[in-house]
C-alpha cells in the first residue's frame, strides 16, 4: 500500500511539472511571438509607411468611438479620488491639497493606466475578434495568395492609430479628471475654483506630464500588437476566435500594468 501511495505522489508531481513546462513553454511562445510581430511591424512601417485611408478609419475606431468610455471613466475617477483624498486629508487640516492629489496622480498613474485599461477591453478585443475572424475564414490565407503582406495591410494601420489615438485620449483623460475632481472640490469641499486651479498647475510638473504620455505611446503599441497577434492565432472556429478575444484582453491588461510599474521605476526611482 505505501508503494503505491509513493507512486501515485510521483505521478502527480510528475503531471504538474508537466503543466508548468507547458505553460512556461506557452509563455515564451506568446512572447516571443509578439516580439516578432512588433520587430516586422516597426521595420515595415519604417520602409514601406502606412496607408492613411485606412490608418485613419482605425483612428475612429479607436479613438473617437472610444471617448465617451473614457470621459465617464475618468470623471468618476476624478471625482472618488477627490472624496477619497479629501476623507484623509481632513484628519491633517489639508483639503487644500485634495487638488494636488488629484492632478499628479492622474497625470501620472490614472490617466495613463484606466485610459489604456478601457483601450484594452474595447478595441483590443475588437481587433482581435476582427482579425481572428479573418483567420479562420481564410481571408488571411487569401491576402498571401495575392501577394500581399497581412502585416503591412492589417498590422501597421492599427499599430500607427493606437499608439496616436491613445496619446490623444491620455491628455483628454487627464483634463477630464481633474475636472471630476474640480467639482467635488467647489461644489463638496468649498474649495474655490481659482485656488482649485491654481494649485493643481502649481504641483504638476514637465516631468509627470511627459512621463505620463511617453506611457501612452507604449501603452497604445501594445495593445495593437497583442490584439493583432492573439487574432493571427486564433484556431478552431468560433471558439478559437473567443479564446483568442479573451487572451488578448487579458494579455493586454497584464503587460500595460507591467510596463506600466517598469516606466515608474524607470523615470522616479532610477
Amino acid at each position: 500500500m505505501s508503494h503505491f501511495k509513493d507512486l501515485k505522489r510521483y505521478v502527480s508531481v510528475r503531471e504538474w511539472f508537466e503543466k508548468f513546462g507547458v505553460l512556461c513553454l506557452r509563455f515564451f511562445k506568446n512572447a516571443g511571438g509578439i516580439s516578432i510581430l512588433f520587430c516586422d511591424t516597426c521595420f515595415l512601417l519604417w520602409i514601406k509607411g502606412f496607408r492613411w485611408n485606412t490608418t485613419l478609419d482605425q483612428m475612429n475606431k479607436i479613438g473617437v468611438m472610444s471617448l465617451p468610455l473614457v470621459f465617464l471613466t475618468s470623471l468618476f475617477t476624478g471625482m472618488v479620488l477627490a472624496l477619497q483624498g479629501a476623507y484623509q486629508l481632513r484628519l491633517f487640516a489639508a483639503q487644500q491639497f485634495t487638488a494636488d492629489l488629484v492632478a499628479l496622480s492622474t497625470v501620472r498613474e490614472l490617466g495613463p493606466v484606466l485610459t489604456a485599461m478601457v483601450v484594452a477591453g474595447r478595441v483590443g478585443a475588437s481587433i482581435a475578434a476582427e482579425l481572428g475572424t479573418m483567420k479562420v475564414t481564410e481571408q488571411i490565407d487569401a491576402l498571401k495568395a495575392l501577394a500581399a503582406n497581412p502585416v503591412q495591410y492589417l498590422v501597421i494601420p492599427r499599430f500607427v492609430a493606437g499608439f496616436t489615438m491613445l496619446f490623444v485620449l491620455t491628455v483628454y483623460a487627464d483634463w477630464i479628471g481633474m475636472f471630476g475632481g474640480y467639482l467635488i472640490s467647489v461644489f463638496k469641499l468649498g474649495m474655490s475654483s481659482s485656488q482649485y486651479i491654481k494649485r493643481s498647475f502649481h504641483a504638476m510638473l514637465v516631468k509627470d506630464v511627459i512621463t505620463g504620455l511617453i506611457k501612452a505611446f507604449f501603452f497604445g503599441g501594445i495593445i495593437s500588437v497583442v490584439g493583432c497577434y492573439f487574432g493571427f492565432q486564433a484556431r478552431g472556429g468560433a471558439e478559437g476566435v473567443g479564446r483568442a478575444t479573451t487572451l488578448a484582453v487579458v494579455v493586454s491588461l497584464i503587460m500595460v500594468i507591467a510596463f506600466d510599474a517598469l516606466f515608474t521605476a524607470i523615470f522616479y526611482f532610477v
